[in-house]
């Protein structure tokens, strides 16, 4: 950890966020921003430059994800500690920000002296999580083990994310519709879910189907 100020990297491709943080730590006077990046790249190139205690990074980001970019942090620059600081709270996107080695994952609607605290407490190596966040993770922890899809189950299940009747995932699939309506109903037990839409939405959080990309997150 430095001797004088914290020494903090901001990544976000979203400019008047990444604005936002910065004016919100300008006048903290233990911390210092020593660079800005808009992506995953960039942010490396600045890691490497300045060496800083701990970066805070977005989570979804163009050229190099913030996943991607917190597991080459973590794993080439060690020292620099990544916080993950955004806008997306489930399930699936925790679990891969902390499984990439982040120390932390705050949301942004944190206030200004929590995200003053967060930096401190991981530049000392202390897990810094949003409350939404813990409670999310305690909650998974606690989950009895979920039964996994089969491969069909999940083609089916993106079938029907795609929009498709009963009908048109049989002739994609190549079984009957019954054949259809019978996974349906299997993967709805698996998934706690009652109806299709909501069958997609969990599969999603869980990162069992790929989720909808939005810019700025």
């Amino acid at each position: 950890m430095s001797a004088g100020p914290l020494r903090v990297v901001v990544v976000d491709d979203h400019t008047v966020m990444r604005a936002g943080v910065v004016a919100l730590l300008a006048d903290e006077t233990s911390i210092e921003i020593v660079g800005e990046a808009g992506d995953g790249r960039a942010a490396l190139d600045l890691v490497e430059r300045y060496d800083p205690d701990v970066a805070l990074v977005d989570l979804r980001m163009p050229v190099l994800d913030g996943v991607a970019t917190t597991t080459e942090i973590v794993g080439r620059y060690p020292r620099t500690r990544v916080l993950i600081l955004t806008t997306y709270d489930t399930d699936a996107e925790i679990e891969r920000g902390v499984e990439a080695g982040a120390i932390g994952y705050l949301l942004k609607d944190t206030t200004r002296q929590q995200l003053v605290d967060a930096v401190h407490a991981a530049a000392r190596g202390e897990t810094v999580l949003a409350p939404r966040v813990a409670a999310k993770l305690v909650a998974r922890m606690r989950r009895p083990a979920q039964e996994p899809l089969t491969e069909r189950e999940t083609d089916v299940l993106a079938a029907v994310a795609d929009g498709l009747t009963n009908a048109e995932i049989g002739r994609r699939l190549v079984i009957a519709e019954a054949t259809v309506k019978t996974h349906l109903l299997r993967l709805f037990a698996k998934l706690d879910v009652n109806d299709r839409t909501r069958a997609v939405v969990v599969a999603m959080e869980r990162g069992l189907l790929p989720g909808p990309r939005y810019p700025g997150g």
